[in-house]
């Protein structure tokens, strides 16, 4: 009995090294790029610039005279900048935290093996 528990978990480690990089790079890599497009999504929820965008002509604090119009405009405008570049450097961070994700067992391998030479 105690042979045979040991010839399975012996057989199901081989399976389960085996089976490590398909599911890394299948499911594990979807399941990242799915948390990562979450990532992205909050990112936008909070940065926000399409409202900035949709209300670029509305006054700020009902202002509706030439003045209070164009410095809301130039606020707005600026705030439509910031936040699109906020957006997109958080853009940048999500892909390569996926990219990071692929390359990772890649790098463990050449370190193993640069450490046993």
């Amino acid at each position: 009995m105690f042979f045979v528990l040991i010839q399975r978990i012996f057989w199901e480690a081989i399976l389960d090294l085996v089976y490590f990089p398909l599911w890394w790079f299948t499911g594990g890599a979807k399941y990242i790029l799915i948390k990562c497009f979450s990532l992205l999504q909050e990112g936008n929820a909070n940065l926000a610039p399409g409202v900035w965008l949709q209300n670029i002509f509305v006054p700020m604090y009902g202002q509706y005279d030439i003045q209070g119009r164009i410095i809301s405009f130039i606020l707005r405008l600026v705030q439509i900048i910031a936040r699109s570049l906020a957006l997109l450097i958080w853009l940048i961070f999500c892909l390569a935290l996926f990219f990071c994700w692929l390359i990772l067992p890649v790098v463990v391998i050449l370190g193993l093996t640069n450490l046993f030479i």
